[in-house]
């Protein structure tokens, strides 16, 4: 005899976890630089001051030391590290070669309804260049290449982009005070040259936008040399 079941199937649950609630909240700080390079982090004040257990800490720290946000030494200090000029040409590159591809794919493929919804997402971006948000801005910043990525069928790509990105990302914050206008017209170029599905325009464009770094680290680096590693002997 067989006993129905009075459990029913449930939708996804897509409720963040405290882990994930822990990971986003360091994360959003360390990219502000509210906890800036070289900071200590202890797993019991975290944990103490965001109200949770050590746990969900423990896996936000082992998260962030992934991205390469956190140097995690056993038996001594976890810090925030240093930014690695070296990491960020190296994701410059990275991103270079991936991007330039995406948007040659997306030139191709992307809708009607795709360039409205990337059309929205620059909108935005207009409104916190206007009301001088740089964090605001680098989050839909971020959103766009993603979503250029996702729509074109090349979510993986953004995998790749995401875990090789944040010494890129602290710098491209610290850019923001004096360059958001430039990435936001960057970002009108691309959008131009995909609409117009011209795919070496696009390439070019998105090179030209993920270039900029490699002449703002400069700038970025003699006014905060206390962020940066010295890797002189490295």
């Amino acid at each position: 005899m067989s006993v129905t079941s009075p459990l029913r199937t449930l939708e996804p649950l897509n409720r963040p976890s405290v882990a994930d609630t822990v990971f986003d909240e360091l994360n959003r700080q360390i990219l502000s630089l509210e906890l800036p390079p070289g900071t200590k982090m202890s797993e019991v004040e975290v944990a103490k001051a965001l109200g949770v257990s050590r746990q969900p800490v423990r896996d936000a720290f082992y998260r962030l030391s992934k991205l390469g946000f956190l140097s995690i030494r056993p038996q001594r200090a976890t810090l925030v590290s240093q930014i690695s000029e070296t990491a960020v040409l190296q994701a410059r590159f990275i991103r270079n070669a991936i991007e330039a591809e995406t948007v040659r794919t997306a030139c191709r493929v992307l809708t009607e309804a795709d360039h409205a919804a990337l059309d929205r997402l620059i909108e935005r971006q207009r409104q916190a260049v206007e009301a001088k948000d740089p964090l605001s801005f680098h989050t839909l910043d971020d959103q766009f290449h993603k979503e250029i990525c996702e729509r074109s069928g090349l979510g993986f790509a953004w995998d790749i982009i995401r875990e090789n990105k944040a010494h890129m990302d602290r710098v491209r914050f610290l850019s923001l005070s004096f360059a958001s206008q430039d990435a936001f017209d960057d970002h009108l170029r691309v959008m131009e040259a995909i609409r117009a599905r011209d795919e070496e325009r696009a390439m070019h464009h998105m090179r030209l936008h993920l270039a900029r770094i490699k002449e703002q680290i400069v700038r970025i680096r003699a006014d905060n040399m206390r962020y940066f590693a010295d890797e002189a002997d490295t």
